[in-house]
């Protein structure tokens, strides 16, 4: 009987022995797997279970991906140094980045944010060398938030790819690159997805707390921070698919950045770099939206229908502008261009912008005294 009981002991002995050393060999791998894995190593674990063998072995590939695309675009990403005079001289007023997107013979140019260089006066580029290198504003644009620089391209060891974001999708893989805060986290990698597409972003450009202009803009969860602004937001194939710009700074939001598509970058990046500036069809005027004025004053000043509560008003007309020659007056209000109803000033400029060139007729309807007219303007480039 003793000895029953003992070789009974001893088979759950052997079994419980095998229990703990399956075990130990589950926690062994996930260790390993694990500090392998913080490593950047990738490394499969060999799995009874096809499902499961297919999931890790795809994630190996994934990691491989993200960190060629990385290796492919981090020499491209640059940092951006505003440097303005003070009082007490010279000083660094801010860090952003930037991006090399275009090598010509000894030049090379680099694409970052109006607002990293705004200011200015002095700029200094630094590649991902740690090489600084003076920099010549080519131009910018406020209302993109674009800025293209001028460097020597004696140091420039790659250009980047640029992408096309008209075939980028909602989910797919996006790596942020860039220098958070500034030099000391140099080409700082963050990595998401693109949560969105085609998402319009208001602008107060003069900082009258009045919306001048809405920037598309791609939405990703990839984070970025101050001193993100101006560098790349890069795809699986290492292309620069937008230049990243900004971010919602609130206590209640969690990773919602937004980058520049390259589609809207790329034609004001060639301006720029050309002729300084982005040309835009020009009316010459000022003007004021009507939903900013009392009703009463609308009707009694102005003569203004009380059915009549969008357009804009005209505050001033500048001398020799195409306005001029066309006719307008202070206190005409245009309420639709070409057919279009203008809701506000910013629906004229995305109209002027978007559709209208330098050269083209326009027709404008207005109230004058309070009665309808039309009026034919000839838009040029300022």
């Amino acid at each position: 009987m003793y000895d029953e009981e003992k070789q009974t002991h001893k088979k759950q002995y052997k079994r419980s022995g095998i229990a703990f050393s399956v075990l130990g060999a589950i926690i062994a791998v996930f260790l390993v797997t694990t500090v392998f894995q913080w490593k950047g190593v990738s490394i499969e674990v060999n799995t009874e279970q096809p499902t499961a063998q297919a999931d890790e072995l795809h994630l190996g590939q994934n990691q491989e991906a993200v960190t060629q695309a990385i290796d492919e675009a981090s020499p491209a990403v640059v940092g951006v140094s505003n440097i303005q005079n003070t009082p007490q001289g010279a000083q660094k007023a801010g860090t952003g980045s930037g991006v090399i997107y275009k090598q010509d013979g000894d030049q090379a140019f680099v694409v970052t944010n109006h607002h990293v260089i705004d200011k200015a006066s002095q700029l200094e580029v630094i590649l991902s060398d740690g090489t600084k290198v003076q920099a010549e504003l080519k131009g910018s644009d406020p209302l993109t938030d674009l800025a293209v620089l001028q460097i020597d391209s004696g140091h420039v060891e790659k250009v980047a790819e640029l992408g096309n974001a008209s075939d980028v999708e909602v989910g797919q893989t996006a790596i942020a690159i860039g220098n958070p805060l500034g030099m000391e986290f140099a080409g700082s990698a963050t990595k998401g997805i693109v949560s969105g597409l085609n998402r319009n972003i208001p602008v107060d450009i003069n900082g009258d707390n009045q919306v001048d202009w809405q920037t598309e803009v791609i939405q990703t969860d990839a984070a970025i921070n101050p001193g993100n602004s101006g560098g790349a937001l890069i795809n699986l194939q290492g292309e620069v698919i937008g230049i990243n710009s900004m971010k919602i700074a609130k206590a209640e939001v969690e990773g919602i950045g937004f980058s520049i598509p390259m589609n809207v970058a790329a034609p004001v990046i060639n301006d720029l770099e050309k002729n300084g500036e982005v040309q835009r069809p020009y009316m010459g005027v000022s003007l004021q939206d009507v939903s900013q004025i009392p009703a009463s004053v609308l009707q009694t000043e102005l003569g203004l229908p009380k059915e009549i509560d969008h357009g804009v008003i005209v505050q001033g007309v500048e001398k020799g502008s195409p306005a001029q020659e066309a006719g307008l007056e202070r206190y005409d209000v245009i309420t639709a261009i070409d057919g279009q109803k203008v809701e506000s000033l910013m629906s004229l400029r995305e109209y002027l912008y978007n559709q209208a060139n330098d050269g083209d007729a326009a027709e404008l309807e207005i109230y004058r005294d309070g009665q309808p007219t039309t009026v034919q303007i000839t838009l040029t480039s300022q």
